[in-house]
């Protein structure tokens, strides 16, 4: 089989970086290993995530989203990708929409673009039934106790579309990011993975965040997570309704109206950062293994 060829655009927010592709005039059929190939940062785009924009496939829709992670994996929900799937749809011409409405594996989002240059997503409601993250526990609680490596670790779990396991630190610069994420990531109580967060409060309006990120490592940034991290400190006590999220790639703002008591239905979480076109270019993918089933 030839090789196949595509149009790439490379954007990044606050450093969490894609290859995002347009799936709307081009075909677009990958499988997982093709995923690799593109995100290899040796050997091919590099990234932490490729993004795909398609049609809709409902009415009142204007666009499908869809994201794998770096090793090959598909993922249900990105935030930083959001608000880079946002500009490229504007900048390719798609769509001279201001606000879209965008199928995602996990419903419906609502990336906004400022007149800034700046995008603001609504994210959804927060989720916090196990069942639902997915999480094996018995019941639904603002914190909970796993353990790792033989220690119990305190971590507030929920779904921001994609699940977070979230825990304060005292100083993010020090916590065991790379040596625990891992296996947090990997935790059984986790059936589908999960995303490792370690939030610094700094201040009611101010925390600090590093996130191991399932199937990527630790990011620059990452949208879901900071989404997560702000939901966790507002249920713990320890924050006001909106909060600015540093990282080790920039800065983002997160707004949460809800309270530690509120029961559904929940307010969205708002997130607005930078979305950042760095180059574009095109790709030869090596041929697909013929046992491989293509991943979208």
């Amino acid at each position: 089989m030839t090789p196949m060829r595509l149009r790439f655009a490379k954007m990044h927010g606050q450093g969490n970086d894609f290859v995002v592709l347009d799936g709307v005039r081009q075909a677009v059929a990958l499988t997982a290993s093709q995923v690799r190939a593109l995100a290899d940062r040796h050997f091919g785009v590099g990234c932490d995530q490729v993004l795909v924009v398609e049609a809709a496939r409902e009415p009142g829709n204007d666009f499908r989203y869809r994201i794998w992670n770096a090793d090959g994996g598909e993922v249900e929900q990105c935030g930083n990708g959001a608000r880079c799937f946002a500009r490229f749809v504007r900048d390719e011409g798609l769509s001279g929409k201001e606000e879209l409405r965008v199928e995602t594996a996990r419903g419906v989002i609502r990336p906004r673009i400022g007149a800034d240059g700046r995008v603001t997503v609504d994210m959804g409601p927060p989720v916090f039934e196990p069942a639902r993250i997915p999480f094996d526990a018995p019941g639904e609680r603002r914190t909970y106790a796993i353990e790792v490596q033989g220690r119990a670790v305190e971590v507030s779990v929920l779904s921001m579309g994609n699940p977070h396991a979230v825990q304060v630190v005292p100083d993010v610069d020090s916590a065991p990011v790379a040596t625990q994420g891992p296996l947090i990531e990997r935790h059984p109580a986790f059936p589908n993975r999960v995303n490792a967060g370690y939030l610094q409060v700094v201040a009611r309006d101010r925390v600090r965040l590093r996130v191991w990120e399932r199937g990527a490592g630790e990011t620059l940034a990452c949208g879901t997570g900071a989404c997560a991290a702000v939901v966790a400190g507002i249920r713990l006590g320890l924050l006001d309704p909106q909060v600015r999220v540093g990282t080790r790639g920039g800065e983002l703002a997160i707004a949460w109206t809800g309270t530690p008591d509120m029961t559904p239905p929940l307010p969205p979480v708002m997130m607005t950062g930078d979305a950042v076109r760095v180059f574009e270019g095109e790709f030869d993918l090596p041929a697909p293994d013929p046992q491989e089933n293509p991943a979208c």
